[in-house]
């Protein structure tokens, strides 16, 4: 059975939003063997019958996310950016607000036990308020109360080898940024991550696996490893964790409720269209010539989240989940993206926070799963 919801725990972000949720931050858990949530039975006419084949889930990991709402906020804390270009002014205010909302839907586009291909679509809404409005500041003007936004799709292949090897394959594409309608522009706003990952089944309760991922979870495109770590000790406990992204400890309350504790690195990465032009001035303080007036800067945000969460059923095949903890922000910066030295502009600083959301998600019914077979 796939299980849709480590999909996101793969991903750059998050695509705010997969190591992009996304890095939210997109990857594929696939659900092997479960006392909980049993594996489907082989499709009639299947070549594979009868053939257990290796993935990277482990026993006791949570039900598969069709569908997930998901909504997150902030209270009021404090930012403070400085002018790292010539003639640009220091500035310091508060947000007042600061909210999240992502909605991702995961579709099995081919479900065999030696390949299986998963189309995903995700839409996240950033927002933010300041205290004193107009601020008068060049960034914060620009973003205040207008939505960044990001629209994405993604193609996840799984194949798994035999009963000990498998491997992992992502795509993603997301047009990230300030943008409306009218306005849009696939070239401006495109960014793209991927993802590798090859890995060991090494038991019902232990997989691992290497692998390399391309993506903004830590602000800027890069490229960095990946290493994949799900583990079950018992009945009660497990690790499920793709470093260095995030890692996170499960607690299985009972087959309707779960606690996770841990961190995660997210990623994200907005084009934003300045209202007026930007003019670089030279170090005489005044308009550099060889510099073009900036219409448009690169925001990237790079933050550790240190969390706790609950996942419990309502009815069958809807579950909610509760998530709260405290948010580092490593960065927040613009940066030049018309001129070729891709300059930081402007180096900001958000106020470290708590933060809480909500989330309801669609899983398969139970109805589904009870007569399947177990491996």
């Amino acid at each position: 059975m796939i299980s849709f919801s480590t999909l996101s725990s793969l991903c750059c972000s998050p695509t705010r939003r997969g190591l992009a949720t996304g890095l939210a931050l997109l990857a594929l858990r696939l659900t092997a063997t479960a006392q909980i949530y049993p594996a489907p039975a082989p499709l009639p006419g299947d070549t594979a019958r009868g053939k257990e084949f290796a993935v990277p889930s482990v026993v006791g990991m949570g039900p598969s996310k069709g569908l997930v709402i998901r909504y997150e906020r902030m209270p009021r804390f404090n930012v403070a950016s400085a002018g790292t270009v010539v003639g640009l002014q220091d500035y310091s205010s508060e947000a007042t607000k600061n909210a999240r909302l992502t909605i991702k839907g995961y579709i099995p586009m081919l479900n065999h036990p030696h390949l299986k291909l998963v189309l995903g679509i995700n839409y996240e809404r950033e927002e933010f308020q300041f205290r004193d409005r107009p601020t008068g500041y060049e960034l914060y003007d620009n973003i205040e109360n207008k939505g960044l936004k990001t629209l994405g799709a993604q193609l996840a292949v799984i194949r798994p080898v035999n009963t000990v090897n498998w491997y992992i394959f992502r795509v993603k594409g997301e047009l990230s940024g300030d943008y409306n309608s009218s306005e849009l522009s696939v070239r401006d706003y495109l960014r793209v991550s991927s993802e590798l990952l090859y890995g060991w089944k090494r038991s019902p309760t232990f997989s691992w696996g290497v692998g390399v991922q391309l993506g903004y979870t830590f602000g800027r495109q890069s490229i960095y490893p990946a290493l994949l770590y799900n583990r079950t000790f018992n009945d009660r406990w497990g690790v499920e964790a793709l470093f260095p992204a995030r890692i996170t400890a499960r607690y299985n309350a009972s087959p309707r409720s779960l606690f996770f504790a841990g961190y995660s690195v997210d990623g994200l990465n907005y084009i934003v269209k300045l209202r007026q032009p930007l003019q670089r001035n030279g170090t005489n303080g005044q308009s550099d010539p060889s510099k073009t007036a900036l219409r448009t800067l690169e925001l990237r945000e790079t933050e550790v989240k240190f969390r706790g969460r609950w996942e419990r059923e309502i009815y069958d095949f809807l579950w909610f989940g509760l998530e709260g903890g405290y948010r580092y922000n490593y960065a927040f910066d613009a940066f030049d993206r018309t001129n070729a030295d891709r300059e930081k502009i402007i180096d900001s600083k958000l106020a470290n926070a708590p933060y809480a959301s909500v989330e309801l998600f669609i899983v398969p019914p139970r109805k589904f799963l009870k007569n399947a077979p177990r491996r």
